[in-house]
């Protein structure tokens, strides 16, 4: 069962994590147990957002049904101020853009104020030049065991993921 105050660096797996969704409601991630996953920090305001929000998209409707494949997306506004909305704000542009894959609430990934979940990532899989993530839209591929096994930064467009993603299916 995930718990909201577990200590990161000793976490295993995302399993052992929960995080608020866009409602504020609570979602336990062991619910994604036996999923591969892609975690994503986005925002709406942002050149790479509409690229990343429709091949996100096309993803997901390509792969959740036939492969299992689950997209958790947390938005964030620590870099640019790229995501000023509120929970309310942010739920009417994803409404708009016909988005299908999990939205949680707006969080921050780096520093004291970081969400666990993302600390344990970062932990996990590092990035070039430290682990603190640099911008918005850096992906995180889970295997179906909640291990993070692969980081790729903004400038890697979704759909080039599909080669990493087979190799979890």
């Amino acid at each position: 069962m995930a718990t909201a105050n577990v200590d990161y660096k000793a976490a295993s797996s995302i399993h052992e994590f929960t995080a608020k969704n866009i409602k504020g409601e609570d979602v336990n991630l062991d619910d994604y147990k036996g999923h591969v996953c892609i975690i994503v920090n986005v925002a709406s305001q942002w050149g790479l957002t509409a690229n990343n929000y429709k091949q996100l998209n096309e993803l997901y409707d390509q792969y959740a049904e036939s492969k299992g494949l689950r997209i958790l997306a947390f938005p964030c506004n620590q870099f640019a101020g790229q995501e000023p909305g509120d929970s309310e704000q942010i739920a009417c542009f994803i409404s708009d853009r016909k988005v299908k894959f999990d939205m949680f609430e707006k969080i921050d990934v780096n520093g004291d104020t970081a969400h666990p979940l993302w600390k344990f990532l970062k932990l996990k899989q590092g990035g070039t030049l430290g682990n603190f993530i640099k911008w918005n839209f850096t992906k995180f591929i889970v295997d179906k065991n909640g291990v993070p096994v692969e980081r790729h930064g903004p400038n890697v467009d979704p759909k080039d993921l599909v080669k990493s993603l087979e190799k979890y299916w």
